[in-house]
């Protein structure tokens, strides 16, 4: 068989890796890629949104399934678009990538199928958003969110009424996310832990894959700004027998609603979670691999991640047992210096290859490859990832690699997985 893998990042190497794993694959090829997807697949020099292009290549190729990573080419969509032209490819629909493309339509989904989710109002208008916080307590936490897809930066965790005002105006009124912030979600903050649960799913049934926690904050303790990720670890020790069943019933009552609404979802969900006294919430849905938390996950599947997407595409997915290793893995990110902000890029990236640990894996997510050398051409550079025992063998494994590489400006969090290791969740 012959696959087609859309993207360009480090969750796009981490599942080019898990298919050229199976022998069920002869030929993987990935569009645009990056430097370190070049080890693993054939690079076609096609961006994500050009669906005519990536269609012919797909034909002229023979491929028999495309698999989407990032979200903007699901949102516009590609998977109608493929499928229009005959074309198998794992995804949900435009329709039904609205999940994640609308915080807005996510939410009232959630409301109509009483998923527990944080209280909250929507707004178009600016004047009637500020009106509404007018009644706000002053220093009461809040949460403003941008409908659209923003890259990770439309939520704005505010201190009270004073912050959340100023998110609203910068939104809505100077733009500052484009077209993603003309309406906005202005929703109750809810404190704890977060959890993702990621799950395949063929529309009709569904596979829950180990609860993984993601590490958003620049600075080590969860200080700073919000960024994409990172860092990754799972199994997370805070998802529990008894809280995975909880999260289950979030999760049946999801899939039905897609099953009710007619939506055309063939692919990966991922739920974000936020528990609270020991009750979980969701936080958000994404359509696709969650990133970083792919990097820390996919490292654990058993099970031939073509014979899962077969399966997802003829929607028998429930006659598929997917089984996942009894162990942990632990993703780090190596970003550039200045990251989330401004960073600069083209710095040669060093060591890579005196990582000889064979359960130690690097992906790499903003990487070039020039002359022979990997040159930095991202914020988040690199995710390296290593599976043990336990999850204290695989943070250890882990950051000895790290050490390994280097490259000009260099950052990168000191404390992933600190949770797993110390018992706290906060």
């Amino acid at each position: 068989m012959k696959v087609l893998v859309v993207g360009s990042g480090g969750r796009e190497h981490a599942i080019c890796s898990q298919f050229s794993k199976s022998p069920k694959i002869d030929k993987i090829y990935c569009a645009p890629g990056n430097g370190g997807i070049s080890q693993v697949a054939e690079i076609t020099n096609i961006s994500a949104s050009d669906f005519n292009k990536l269609t012919d290549f797909v034909k002229k190729n023979k491929i028999d399934f495309t698999f989407v990573g990032p979200e903007t080419p699901l949102s516009s969509g590609i998977v109608d678009y493929f499928e229009a032209e005959g074309l198998k490819i794992i995804g949900p629909s435009r329709n039904a990538a609205r999940l994640e493309s609308s915080k807005i339509y996510s939410k009232e989904f959630m409301r109509k199928y009483d998923i527990p989710t944080a209280h909250y109002n929507s707004f178009t208008d600016i004047n009637d958003a500020l009106k509404f916080l007018e009644s706000w307590e002053e220093n009461k936490k809040v949460v403003v969110k941008a409908d659209g897809l923003a890259a990770g930066k439309g939520v704005y965790m505010c201190n009270g009424r004073r912050d959340a005002q100023n998110a609203v105006k910068q939104m809505m009124n100077d733009r500052v996310l484009g077209d993603a912030g003309t309406s906005v979600i202005i929703e109750e903050n809810i404190d704890g832990p977060e959890l993702s649960y990621l799950i395949f799913t063929d529309g009709i049934s569904y596979s829950v894959m180990p609860a993984s926690q993601d590490h958003k904050r620049i600075n080590d303790n969860d200080q700073g700004p919000n960024t994409g990720g990172m860092g990754a670890y799972a199994p997370a020790p805070l998802a529990t027998d008894e809280l995975n069943k909880k999260v289950e019933d979030i999760i049946r009552k999801v899939i039905n609603g897609i099953k009710v609404e007619k939506l055309d979802y063939k692919g990966v969900l991922y739920v974000g979670i936020i528990v609270n006294d020991s009750s979980p919430y969701v936080l958000e849905f994404n359509c696709r691999f969650g990133d970083p938390e792919t990097q820390a996950v996919l490292p654990l599947l058993n099970t031939d991640l073509t014979d899962v997407c077969s399966a997802i595409l003829n929607r028998k997915l429930s006659s598929v047992r997917i089984s996942w290793k009894r162990e942990f893995s632990v993703c780090v990110v190596l970003a550039s210096g200045g990251y989330p902000g401004n960073f600069k890029k083209g710095f040669e990236i060093k060591g890579i290859e005196n990582i000889n640990d064979e359960n130690t894996v690097v992906f790499h997510a903003g990487t070039k490859l020039e002359n022979g050398k990997f040159i930095t051409s991202g914020g988040r550079v690199l995710g390296i990832t290593s599976t043990a025992a336990d999850v204290k063998s695989a943070i250890n494994k882990v950051y000895s690699s790290v050490k390994l590489v280097s490259f000009k400006e260099m950052y990168y969090r000191k404390d992933i997985a600190w949770r797993a290791l110390n018992g706290k969740q906060n």
